[in-house]
């Protein structure tokens, strides 16, 4: 064990962990700069309110990060730990449903737990399914059947479209879509003939007429008043200034109102009051407000980093589960990243899916830790086997 760590150790990605710390501590600090006036004018909280939950998450997310760094990768392909993380994924995906709250704000995603706040099992999937996923088509790969499709590919089919259903009937569209074209790239990173790969795409297509069905089936539940007129606004909010489109709109004056240089740290206009809960989705209109190009290229750069080295740690190894999950985990990120920004920018429909290690929530933060921490015990595996 003490020369398993020694040599990880040696071969640790400190720029990888240097962006992640900044990009949380950056996080932090602006979740608290735009997190004070609502806490105190909606909540009657304490102005640093959302700051300290933040710092408590950290303290939990950290950790996570680091204990995921140094867990081999090689073992979620064991039997027993695919069988228990996709369990326990479900279990939460159920309960979700029947003791779930957050409707009466979007969508039923969040289960309350006594004394440590809530989780919301659709995070949970994500990183469950990238590592299922990498495991099962490593196992395939291994076996010289990749390019087969039989019976082998119907559990992790059938466990994906089971997953986007459940998390479907919450009504949360955008991380379901976030899951499947990450689901896809996993599959595309496994080293998969495009002729298998198409006729895989064919089974994935026809396993999503269930999914169909259940939009078909509660419509009036997902695509409600609100989701709608989302749609409506995202074709131009400026006409929907009172409703759908008062979110967005002012997300856009923050954004031009920062220009080059920003209004100053804390000097957020658009914050007080303005832009509902500045600290979550839409965080990166009061980043662009008090901060400028500067701190936009921090988290855009920042977030590019990971996603980059993420891909570049997938092409170096030739190790298939590792770079499945580099490819994974990058994909995950880069199109979380997008559908957060798009959603803000007006590239496509806002979704109300956090910008990755800087909206505040504790359960996004702690499981893309265990994420990141997860892409660095690959990136450190793949820089021992290049040294040795």
């Amino acid at each position: 064990m003490g020369k398993y760590f020694k040599k990880m150790i040696r071969n640790f990605d400190y720029p990888l962990f240097t962006v992640y710390l900044v990009l949380c501590l950056f996080g932090l600090v602006m979740i608290y700069s735009s997190s004070m006036v609502w806490a105190v004018n909606r909540y009657g909280y304490e102005p640093d309110h959302y700051y300290k939950r933040q710092l408590l998450n950290l303290a939990i997310a950290i950790p996570a990060f680091l204990l995921a760094s140094f867990f081999p990768f090689q073992n979620y392909k064991r039997k027993k730990i695919m069988i228990f993380s996709t369990g326990f994924m479900f279990l939460l995906l159920i309960l979700v449903h029947f003791i779930g709250y957050g409707g009466d704000v979007g969508s039923q995603s969040w289960i309350k737990l006594p004394k440590f706040g809530s989780i919301q099992p659709s995070e949970v999937a994500k990183l469950v399914i990238i590592v299922y996923f990498a495991s099962v088509f490593a196992k395939k790969y291994e076996s010289g059947t990749l390019d087969s499709i039989n019976k082998s590919i119907l559990p992790p089919v059938v466990i994906l479209i089971l997953a986007i259903g459940s998390i479907m009937m919450e009504t949360d569209i955008g991380t379901s879509f976030i899951i499947i074209l990450t689901a896809i790239s996993v599959i595309a990173a496994s080293g998969i003939k495009l002729r298998a790969f198409s006729k895989l795409s064919g089974v994935l297509f026809l396993a999503m007429i269930p999914v169909a069905g259940i939009l078909y089936l509660f419509r009036d539940t997902i695509f409600t008043d609100g989701r709608k007129g989302r749609i409506l606004a995202f074709l131009n909010p400026f006409d929907y200034l009172q409703g759908s489109g008062y979110q967005i709109a002012n997300g856009y004056i923050a954004i031009g109102t920062g220009g080059v240089k920003g209004l100053g740290l804390g000097n957020s206009i658009q914050k007080m009051g303005y832009l509902p809960e500045p600290q979550t989705d839409v965080i990166m209109a009061v980043i662009s407000e008090e901060t400028g190009i500067f701190g936009t290229i921090i988290v855009i750069g920042g977030l590019g980093f990971i996603v980059l080295r993420a891909l570049y740690i997938a092409m170096h190894t030739k190790d298939p589960q590792a770079r499945m999950l580099a490819a994974g985990i990058g994909s995950v990120i880069g199109i979380q990243t997008f559908v957060n920004i798009g959603g803000l920018t007006g590239l496509i429909p806002l979704t109300g899916v956090p910008l990755p290690f800087i909206s505040y929530g504790g359960t996004s933060m702690i499981l893309l830790s265990l994420t990141l921490g997860i892409l660095m015990n690959v990136s450190m595996f793949v820089k021992y086997q290049k040294n040795k």
